[in-house]
């Protein structure tokens, strides 16, 4: 028995998250359920991040244990055998063998997510951007994400999780970058809670619309409370792009 890891990219449009659940199909068990096809028997594989219903990943990591003696397919077709018992918005990037204790959840030192706002409507971006509709101050919403930086209690700048014991996050990267007219907006934590990244867009949206200030958020992440949380701005905007190891995997063995 050998544990690989897998870099995984999906389109989260039409999927009800990552995490299998019973209220829809999940990226989770389209993945397992490739595997059992090509390999033969059950699996469960364990992601980095549990990206929310129509969030999309480019840099999704993912491991499970496979029996390469029980097959003949060697590691470097691996990604092509299950891509084609993949539907096409599902796909493995490149798949690696990794140590036998290594967990692609418990093991990443942080995660990279950006998040893309449009400015000029589109038919080719509603799946993949947010319009806003409302003006805002460009100058504001640098700020407001700027003022994120560092380690911070995002109780109120989240959603509610019964499971959730910390909401303390440590946010080294939050910047604004624009191209044309697109926004990202590129956030790298430590940790992220519930609807956080989500919840780091709308606030410093509110600061940027005028609909609050700064010394408001930060008042926001100096409380335990939501009862001012900011608005959670749309899914679909967001996207999983990176997770961070102490040690690189070399998904090198990719599908051509």
């Amino acid at each position: 028995m050998k544990r690989m890891a897998m870099l995984i990219e999906y389109d989260g449009t039409r999927y009800a998250g990552w995490q299998r659940q019973s209220n829809g199909i999940a990226v989770q068990q389209c993945v397992e359920k490739a595997l059992a096809q090509v390999f033969g028997h059950t699996f469960t594989i364990h992601g980095a991040g549990r990206t929310d219903a129509g969030v999309h990943a480019s840099g999704q990591v993912a491991h499970t244990d496979i029996y390469p003696e029980a097959h003949a397919i060697p590691l470097a077709k691996v990604p092509i055998a299950i891509n084609r018992a993949l539907p096409n918005d599902i796909r493995i990037v490149g798949a690696s063998y990794v140590p036998d204790n290594f967990h692609a959840r418990f093991d990443a030192v942080w995660r990279e997510y950006v998040y893309t706002i449009t400015t000029s409507r589109s038919v080719f971006s509603r799946h993949y951007a947010w319009d806003p509709i409302l003006p805002f101050r460009m100058d504001l919403l640098e700020q407001a994400l700027q003022m994120m930086i560092g380690i911070h209690d995002f109780t109120a700048i989240s959603k509610n999780n019964p499971g959730t014991t910390s909401y303390v996050c440590n946010v080294s990267i939050c910047e604004l970058r624009q191209h044309q007219s697109e926004l990202t907006v590129r956030i790298r934590a430590n940790r992220f809670v519930y609807g956080m990244c989500r919840a780091m867009v709308g606030a410093a949206m509110s600061v940027a619309r005028g609909r609050s200030s700064l010394d408001e958020l930060a008042n926001l992440l100096q409380t335990n409370t939501r009862e001012q949380a900011p608005i959670i701005v749309p899914a679909h905007g967001l996207n999983l792009c990176n997770v961070g190891y102490s040690h690189e995997i070399d998904f090198s063995l990719h599908e051509a």
